[in-house]
């Protein structure tokens, strides 16, 4: 539970200590919504991803056997958009990113190197692509 001193506290921050304040926040609204432990799950997972750069546990991976992948396909395989019509549209949208950086075209394909790479759909929708075979 955050206290009503803390959450003052909380909204004089400024800059980047915003960052720290929302860190609280997420991990109280989780811990109310889903339990302590989903909710240092979740605080742990997002450190790696976020501020380490590794890959957190729970992030979804999709395997990709070829040398390359369209990011139509590599959406839709990892579950992010149902189809590919949806995956254009978040791609025209500016919602995909491979290793952070936006998409521009739907015809863009992503080479796989060995390294697992991370995709984004939006904010909240992270995972990995891994190459296999």
């Amino acid at each position: 539970d955050v206290d009503l001193d803390e959450i003052a506290r909380l909204e004089s921050l400024e800059g980047s200590e915003i960052n720290q304040a929302k860190k609280i926040l997420a991990d109280a609204a989780t811990a109310l919504a889903h339990g302590e432990n989903a909710a240092k799950d979740a605080a742990a997972t997002a450190q790696q991803t976020f501020e380490q750069g590794s890959t957190g546990g729970d992030l979804p991976i999709f395997d990709v056997a070829t040398d390359e992948i369209g990011i139509l396909d590599a959406l839709v395989g990892i579950g992010f958009c149902a189809s590919k019509g949806e995956a254009k549209r978040l791609v025209a949208g500016g919602g995909a990113r491979i290793d952070d950086k936006q998409i521009q075209g739907a015809g863009f394909s992503i080479a796989m190197n060995g390294e697992n790479i991370k995709i984004s759909a939006g904010k909240k929708k992270h995972g990995l692509l891994r190459k296999t075979g």
